[in-house]
């Protein structure tokens, strides 16, 4: 169709750009024990970046919509990528550590805006659910490629030559984004765009769904990047794992991740299992694997551990992000996503700070009772935010349940 050829470069490079997304966060567990080394300060205190990464995480998430509405699709995410590469070669020149705490800001309010901007431009085109799970899905490749690469630099060079790298990918992929989209219409650069950008934020949160969605998102993200994070210190002080190893350990666990994006929503479908119900058994899987690598006597068992516990938690974010429309007006989708997207990395960061701060006060093998009891939350999360879905508008939306 002419449609698709039209819009099909933009959605390549989107995927192209959620990879960069999911590099950033796959090295930067990997990362934390040479930058703890380098500046000299404690786990807990590294973990003031997972703070001001959020803080600019959100501001994306509660401004994406008026962005969007001002300088199109394709300009928004020039913006955000921009920032995140100017960032990523600040962090890269090694600053002192009072900046390169502050810049994370800057970081991530270029990440959240490119996640955002890209959710709800592929949520206005056909197909949107199978769209953004294959966009999360290539988040998850580059989570996969993120730790191994990282583990690869760090035998010969420093983890600022990891930042530079990734400041160097982002502005050509950027520039990839914005070249494949100029032939794509700016009648489509936002669903709202016809609409006031003011009060959107407010009247999203008004709905019970989205601030279901968005708590269910926040301990998700916190649980995802907590083992993501810290799952490298784990297999190196509690398995005693060799570094090398464990980095493929993590990729390991993100490669778990990929495939099961691609993997189970086809199988769902498959056998005829919805996606809600379909999520809540990845959500028991995600339980039984944290008891599986908590109770582990060998790191063998363990790593298979992870990357099954990476395949269980796949599909749960696509798929809140895909039952957006049904938790709130359709003029209000894109602006509820970014404050779903925006909740999501405070969790992500207030979580990931606390396994940090737990394991800094009480050993490593506190990550997986940690990531035990999330698990146990989402489960309880899940259950509110499908109640709280609205009638579906067609037959294809009511087999979400």
């Amino acid at each position: 169709m002419a449609t698709d050829r039209l819009y099909r470069p933009s959605i390549v490079a989107a995927y192209a750009l959620f990879v960069l997304v999911g590099v950033s966060a796959g090295v930067s567990g990997v990362l934390l024990p040479a930058q703890i080394s380098d500046y000299g300060v404690d786990k807990a205190t590294i973990g003031l970046t997972f703070f001001t990464f959020a803080a600019g995480f959100m501001a994306a998430g509660a401004t994406v919509g008026q962005v969007v509405h001002r300088l199109g699709i394709s300009n928004a995410t020039g913006l955000g990528g921009g920032l995140f590469a100017l960032a990523a070669l600040y962090t890269g020149l090694r600053p002192p550590f009072a900046a390169f705490v502050a810049v994370q800001i800057v970081a991530g309010y270029g990440i959240g805006v490119i996640e955002s901007v890209l959710n709800a431009y592929l949520s206005e085109l056909p197909e949107p659910a199978t769209l953004l799970n294959r966009l999360h899905g290539f988040f998850g490749a580059g989570a996969f490629v993120g730790p191994a690469l990282a583990a690869w630099m760090l035998q010969s060079m420093r983890w600022t030559a990891v930042w530079l790298m990734l400041a160097a990918i982002s502005a050509a992929l950027v520039a990839a984004f914005l070249m494949a989209c100029r032939n794509v219409t700016e009648a489509k650069r936002s669903p709202s765009s016809s609409t006031r950008p003011k009060g959107l934020l407010l009247a999203s949160l008004r709905s019970r769904g989205v601030l279901f969605g968005a708590l269910f998102l926040a301990v998700y993200v916190g649980l995802e990047i907590s083992v993501g994070n810290w799952a490298f210190s784990f297999l190196v002080g509690h398995f005693g794992q060799k570094e090398l190893l464990a980095g493929y350990t993590v990729s390991g666990y993100w490669l778990g991740l990929t495939v099961g994006r691609f993997v189970i929503s086809p199988l769902g479908s498959r056998f005829n299992i919805s996606p809600a119900a379909a999520s809540f058994g990845c959500l028991v899987g995600v339980a039984l694997c944290s008891v599986l690598i908590w109770a582990s006597p060998i790191s063998a068992i363990a790593a298979v551990g992870f990357v099954l516990f990476g395949f269980f938690l796949a599909p749960l974010f696509p798929t809140a992000m895909a039952l957006s429309p049904r938790l709130t007006e359709k003029r209000l989708v894109p602006t509820a996503i970014g404050a779903m997207n925006g909740a999501s990395v405070i969790g992500g960061s207030l979580f990931s700070w606390m396994s940090g701060a737990v394991a800094q006060g009480a050993g490593v093998w506190t990550l997986m009772p940690f990531a035990l009891a999330l698990a146990l939350l989402l489960l309880v999360l899940w259950q509110r935010l499908v109640a709280n879905l609205a009638a579906p508008a067609t037959a294809q939306a009511a087999e979400f349940v």
